[in-house]
């Protein structure tokens, strides 16, 4: 039995392929989280405008605050249905080189485990032929 693991190369890509998503997925997270903030806060800034209003020149002024703030907020919202679909993308991509490397990590686990059961029995008949020297020696000394 061939001692190193034969698909070892390809376990290493999988497993850099699946760091790079994960990278990649927390990136994504990131942004998300982020564009979020800035649409609560965009949100809390619109409800808590009270201000009084003197004049007509000042209730032109909210008004066009306002419209401002809810074109931002409308911006502020696609951007989070973007980078919620980019998040949601990253994970579907993590996901599937976690897969992808999952079923090679099993593989060399039971490489691994059959190496080592090799090992062992080679171990234990070098243990057993040594014991049969010995006791083969000892019993033709006995005889006189």
């Amino acid at each position: 039995m061939n001692r190193e693991f034969s698909l070892a190369g390809l376990l290493r890509l999988r497993q850099l392929q699946q760091d790079q998503a994960a990278t990649g997925l927390a990136r994504a997270r990131s942004r998300s989280s982020s564009v979020r903030v800035r649409e609560a806060a965009a949100q809390r800034e619109l409800a808590a405008t009270d201000d009084p209003i003197s004049s007509s020149a000042s209730l032109r002024a909210v008004a066009a605050a306002r419209s401002s703030s809810h074109s931002m907020l409308a911006d502020l919202q696609n951007l989070t249905h973007l980078a919620e679909a980019e998040e949601a993308a990253a994970r579907a991509e993590f996901i599937a080189a976690r897969t992808r490397s999952v079923g090679l990590e099993k593989l060399q686990a039971r490489h691994d485990a059959e190496i080592n059961s090799a090992d062992l029995r080679a171990e234990q008949s070098a243990l057993d032929e040594i014991a049969s020297t010995l006791w083969h020696r000892d019993e033709q000394q006995v005889k006189p």
